[in-house]
């Protein structure tokens, strides 16, 4: 009875979600200078296992870090 009782209490661990598709987010400045914010923001199409990105309109994935941090206090 021992061994399905640690097999059953582990945790396995879950990758942090930082996005969801249709979601909008922001390039860092630094990524895209000279560019408004609103030039910088897009949508997300796909959220794929390692946690980057793929966007609409925008070739190539993307990871968390090329994004500023996600504020849903901010008003459009």
């Amino acid at each position: 009875m021992g061994f399905f009782k640690k097999l059953f209490n582990k945790i396995i661990p879950q990758p942090s979600v930082w996005a969801r598709p249709e979601m909008e987010i922001t390039f860092r400045a630094e990524i895209m200078p000279g560019k408004s914010r609103e030039e910088r923001t897009f949508r997300i199409k796909e959220v794929f296992q390692n946690g980057r990105v793929k966007l609409y309109d925008f070739p190539d994935e993307h990871r968390q870090s090329s994004f500023e941090p996600i504020n849903f206090k901010r008003e459009k």
